[in-house]
């Protein structure tokens, strides 16, 4: 994979391409991590895991390991 949500610095932001439905928990499914939504880091725990991102006005905390599956379209801004 390219560039992920665990690629991300806290405040970018990125549009989600693509991801193993698969490998994903399906809450994170209805919670709006769907291709096509934009991704903004928030937070990053102190030991790098778990992740804070926010997802159509959701925060939601997701396992490092997830992040690295869920493949992202950079905005403009941090290309």
């Amino acid at each position: 994979m390219g560039f992920t949500i665990a690629h991300l610095k806290r405040g970018q932001k990125g549009i989600i391409k693509e991801f193993s439905a698969d490998s994903l928990p399906i809450k994170l499914l209805e919670l709006g991590c769907l291709p096509g939504n934009e991704v903004e880091l928030v937070q990053v725990a102190p030991l790098k895991d778990p992740l804070y991102i926010n997802v159509n006005g959701s925060h939601i905390a997701i396992r490092r390991s997830v992040a690295l599956q869920i493949e992202l379209e950079p905005t403009r801004a941090y290309e």
